[in-house]
């Protein structure tokens, strides 16, 4: 059985819509709905955010706000090594997806000689840097980040010299670098990408496993596979965007895309790994109520979340 504690990240200042940091309150409502004492039952850590700053002018259109996520990966690195040094579970409620480098940041600084795995349930890729990057939001680049390579080959961008000298705080955080090997990352449901991330995709092999062949397989062959692949890891963290659902469900997340994972499968996928005794962090990001009808995408990832506690309780 793993004592779990809840980080409350609700962070949106990596997105490009609003209304991402409404997630986790979104999700806590499901709960309420559902009469559970999920929320009740864990001890929770709100982790403060830097939103007030969607109210001033962006400063660096290459990495936007990257002075904010910068403050945000010190505290959120922080709260998840503190968590994990303590021997506690932490389990992510994340607003946008850009402080998921500082997740794996402080799973990292808790554990500097454990190899690290990441599976990126998502419908992107998350591999841009200021250099690549076509929208500037950050929560395409928490995996870049990690693995710190700025795909400066493919280059389409000249960032000011403040943006370059905090994106190298961000990669070094914890002075660890590169936190995670590209090897050591599985793609499950990636279908929206640039051709950037892509040439980094081909450059390392990172293993990707479409929609398609969650369907062929079957979900509990995609998880063997995923653990085979990535043996030599001593710890996985599971980060779940809930845009890695079909659009016809995810209206409540800033980027839906089609051909996305049915809400079964998402719930199958996730299950299946958190009865693994490797998984070190489970995070769930992206959740926006704003866009949607009836908190359905909070509904959705809530009975996730649920499914996975109940399967960490029993490990």
């Amino acid at each position: 059985m793993r004592n779990i504690k809840i980080l409350e990240v609700r962070s949106e200042i990596g997105a490009g819509t609003r209304g991402a940091s409404l997630g986790v309150d979104a999700i806590k409502i499901a709960a309420l709905d559902f009469m559970s004492n999920l929320f009740v039952n864990f001890p929770s850590e709100v982790v403060e955010t830097e939103n007030r700053l969607l109210y001033e002018p962006v400063a660096s259109p290459y990495a936007k706000r990257i002075q904010g996520i910068h403050t945000m990966y010190e505290r959120v690195s922080t709260a998840v090594a503190d968590t994990v040094r303590s021997g506690i579970f932490p389990l992510v409620l994340a607003g946008d997806h850009s402080t998921a480098g500082a997740t794996i940041a402080g799973l990292k600084m808790a554990k500097p000689k454990r190899r690290l795995g990441v599976v990126w349930i998502d419908a992107h890729a998350d591999m841009h840097s200021p250099y690549t990057t076509p929208s500037g939001n950050m929560h395409g680049m928490p995996l870049s980040i990690s693995i710190a390579d700025d795909n400066v080959e493919n280059r389409i961008h000249n960032p000011d010299a403040q943006t370059t000298e905090l994106w190298r705080k961000l990669k070094n955080m914890g002075k660890i670098e590169p936190k995670v090997l590209p090897e050591d990352i599985v793609f499950i449901a990636l279908r929206d990408y640039e051709k950037e991330e892509e040439a980094l995709i081909k450059k390392h092999n990172i293993k990707v496993i479409p929609v398609a062949e969650v369907r062929r397989k079957g979900v509990e062959s995609i998880v063997r596979q995923t653990f085979l692949h990535l043996s030599n890891c001593d710890d996985i963290y599971v980060s779940f965007d809930v845009d890695s659902l079909d659009s016809s469900i995810s209206r409540g997340t800033g980027t839906p895309v089609s051909n996305g994972l049915k809400e079964r499968e998402a719930e199958d996928l996730v299950a299946s790994f958190m009865q693994h005794h490797k998984i070190c962090c489970f995070e769930i990001a992206e959740v926006n109520p704003t866009l949607d009808k009836e908190n359905l995408m909070a509904e959705i990832a809530f009975n996730i979340l649920q499914r996975s506690v109940n399967l960490l309780m029993l490990n």
